[in-house]
C-alpha cells in the first residue's frame, strides 16, 4: 500500500534539539501526484521551548561531536545537517555569552556549535562560583 499522498504537513526541524515539530502549513503537490509523506521537514527553526528561551534573551550552546559532524565552511561555521548533536546543552543569557566568548553573535542567532568539554568547563567555572 502506497503511503504516499499529494498533502502533507510541513515540518522543521529544530536548531537545538534536532527534533521535528509541525509549522502548521499543510504543503500541497501542484500536479495532486502522491509524492509527499504524511511529514515534510522543510528547514530549520527552534521548537515552542527553545523559542520562549531565545526571545527571553538566552543563547544555546550545543554540543557537537567535531569527529563525526561534516567538514565546516570555509569561515569556519557548521551548517545545521553537518552537526553531529551529542545531547549537551546550555543556555547563557546574551549578555554573558558575550562577556564569556570572543566570538561575536548576532543578534537573533539562537545557539551556536561547540565543542565537547565547553559546557564542562563552563558547569565547572558555576560549581567554583557557588563555592
Amino acid at each position: 500500500m502506497n503511503d504516499k499522498s499529494h498533502v502533507s504537513l510541513e515540518q522543521h526541524v529544530c536548531l537545538v534539539c534536532g527534533v521535528a515539530f509541525d509549522t502548521g502549513a499543510i504543503l500541497l503537490d501542484k500536479r495532486l501526484r502522491a509524492s509527499l509523506e504524511r511529514h515534510t521537514a522543510t528547514g530549520w527553526g527552534l521548537c515552542a521551548e527553545h523559542q520562549k528561551l531565545a526571545d527571553d534573551g538566552f543563547v544555546a550552546l550545543v554540543e557537537c561531536d567535531p569527529q563525526r559532524s561534516g567538514s565546516p565552511a570555509s569561515n569556519g561555521n557548521l551548517k545545521p545537517e553537518q552537526a553531529y548533536r551529542t545531547g549537551r546543552l546550555a543556555h547563557l543569557k546574551r549578555e554573558v555569552f558575550s562577556r564569556l566568548f570572543n566570538v561575536p553573535i548576532k543578534d537573533k542567532q539562537a545557539c551556536v556549535f561547540v565543542e565537547p568539554g565547553v559546557i564542562e568547563q563552563l558547569q565547572s567555572m558555576v560549581a567554583s562560583a557557588a563555592d
